[in-house]
């Protein structure tokens, strides 16, 4: 069990110097996410808007040529009714100019809204286009600081990121689930050394027969108050080694 406790403030101690350098970086990991999300949602959309413009045109081109034959057809009708001889064939060729005119009226308003359209969709990709090069100057700027900050720090981080591998493989599961449980409601401390009869996490007094028992070593005490694991010195002056 002290090897078990001794493991675990050892991987306390390595994420603690990599929350210390995660820290030093400040915001900028998640600003650079952010404006790496925003980008890629304004490119979507702009894609998408692209696309529509395109159908748009489409769409009126092949309206603009209906009203062109529905025109033309109109105008053969009405040629046709001069040389026709009987009413029913005469009725028969204004039932379909009828139609054409109807036909024409109902393009004339596709290709207004079309236009309407075409119009909002154009003016909205100019405001895009806009707002992805002024993205695109900050992301750039954000992502240089952090490659600074991370150049500055990449030798320890390393470091400390292959000697967490080498402890995390020497713990066992159960202990390394509840550890990572821990840490993540404590805002990264799981585990803790005892300081003067108190928890090292939220510094409430320990009572005496649990500093006698936490001092055997014999099981992972956890802190009544904060829920942190406490260890003894003898577990922290081990642990010491390891790193």
């Amino acid at each position: 069990m002290e090897t078990r406790l001794t493991h675990l403030f050892a991987l306390q101690q390595v994420d603690s110097q990599l929350q210390e350098i995660h820290e030093l970086k400040g915001d900028l990991p998640r600003v650079v996410a952010e404006l790496e999300s925003t980008l890629d949602g304004s490119t979507m959309k702009l894609k998408e808007l692209t696309t529509l413009v395109t159908q748009l045109k489409i769409e009126r081109d092949n309206t603009d040529v209906e009203l062109i034959s529905c025109t033309e057809k109109i105008e053969k009708y009405k040629e046709q009714q001069l040389q026709v001889k009987s009413n029913k064939q005469y009725d028969a060729l204004s039932r379909e100019i009828d139609t054409m005119e109807t036909l024409i009226e109902q393009a004339r308003k596709n290709l207004e809204t079309f236009e309407g359209k075409l119009q909002i969709s154009q003016q909205d990709i100019g405001l895009l286009n806009k707002e992805i090069e002024t993205t695109t100057a900050e992301l750039t700027e954000k992502q240089a600081e952090l490659a600074e900050v991370n150049k500055e720090h990449e030798i320890e981080e390393t470091r400390l990121v292959h000697e967490r591998a080498k402890i995390v493989v020497r713990i066992k599961k159960e202990d390394f689930d509840k550890y990572e449980r821990i840490k993540k409601a404590k805002k990264g401390t799981a585990v803790v050394a005892i300081k003067r009869g108190s928890c090292g996490g939220c510094f409430n007094r320990v009572p005496p027969q649990k500093l006698l028992e936490l001092r055997n070593n014999n099981y992972i005490y956890m802190c009544e108050h904060c829920g942190r694991i406490i260890v003894s010195d003898d577990v922290v002056e081990k642990s010491s080694i390891l790193q």
